[in-house]
């Protein structure tokens, strides 16, 4: 028999054997790191001026690792080069690099910093389980903007209802709609909230305002008041709503853990590595030859424990 003459690859297929290879990846990783790295050392004066020129040369290194990253990517899909940008994934890094590129100079140097703090989100197309969190928060958006229309209403009912019944005792926090709206977003993050629940419990003049007794023109007391409507929006806003959020992001991490699932499946169905039905078959088959060698062997030890027993004479008693 002949031997088959082994194929050879061709340059896109080369490319995207390296492409895809994990060494390469990791090396990715590793620039996107040290890229991270000199922009964190940037914010340091001291170090920015002493190494001014080492980290001038360490980003041009980086920024050309990244531009090859990209060509040998386009270089992959040979004769399609546009279904390098079909991926979103790819569109990002591809503006990264272009954002990088364009001449910065005098006051545009701190977009040029910004630009190439935006390295280290490739970190994200890196990582493959941060990928998926990233995916899943996306998809959570559509529903999170009904949660948000739901917490939306929640403050503006709140807060119109603080303004009426607290702004005259603590006008610190609740003088109009807007102060009243931050206000309450310190109390749905838990933050202070009791303050503002002790300064209309007991009145300005007795609990919140020593330091500016001066704003404190109109004090009224109002415990039941005040405790019931700080208390039902903690539980409302706090332990509901918020909770919603939470519920929305865990339904998309599922979606996004199926989909990328579904994902490999297609990868391996396209690379002819999937098991085919022959396969299972076959390992159905093994199993089975395994389960009967194993019925044998016990009918085999039950076989030869009742012989040992029937050869055992019993004793007999005496006359």
């Amino acid at each position: 028999m002949a031997r088959r003459r082994r194929k050879t690859k061709t340059l896109p297929e080369k490319l995207r054997s390296v492409a895809e290879a994990p060494w390469f990846q990791n090396t990715i990783t590793a620039f996107i790191i040290l890229a991270a790295i000199l922009v964190g050392v940037e914010t340091y004066p001291d170090l920015h001026q002493r190494f001014h020129l080492a980290l001038d040369i360490g980003d041009k290194i980086i920024l050309t690792v990244f531009i090859a990253e990209v060509i040998l990517k386009i270089g992959a899909q040979g004769r399609h080069p546009w279904r390098y940008f079909q991926d979103g994934w790819n569109v990002f890094d591809f503006l990264i690099v272009v954002a990088c590129l364009l001449p910065f100079s005098g006051s545009a140097v701190t977009v040029l910093r910004l630009l190439r703090l935006l390295r280290v989100l490739k970190l994200v197309r890196a990582l493959p389980k941060l990928q998926i969190l990233v995916s899943a928060l996306l998809k959570s958006i559509p529903s999170m903007g009904y949660v948000g229309i739901m917490l939306g209403l929640l403050f503006y009912v709140y807060s119109v209802a603080g303004v009426f019944f607290f702004s005259a005792n603590d006008p610190v926090h609740f003088a109009n709609l807007p102060i009243s709206a931050l206000t309450l977003f310190r109390v749905v993050t838990l933050e202070g909230w009791t303050e503002m629940l002790y300064i209309n419990m007991y009145g300005c003049n007795r609990f919140g305002y020593d330091g500016t007794p001066e704003l404190c023109t109109a004090p009224e007391a109002m415990p039941l008041l005040a405790t019931a409507y700080f208390v039902s929006f903690v539980l409302v806003g706090t332990m509901v709503v918020l909770n919603l959020f939470i519920g929305v992001i865990m339904s998309g991490m599922d979606e996004a853990q199926e989909e990328a699932a579904r994902d490999a499946d297609d990868e391996k169905a396209a690379e002819g590595k999937l098991p085919t039905v022959g396969d299972a078959l076959g390992d159905v088959e093994k199993r089975l030859l395994d389960l009967q060698t194993q019925l044998a062997d016990l009918h085999r030890r039950v076989a030869d424990e009742g012989q040992r027993r029937r050869q055992v004479v019993p004793p007999t008693s005496g006359q």
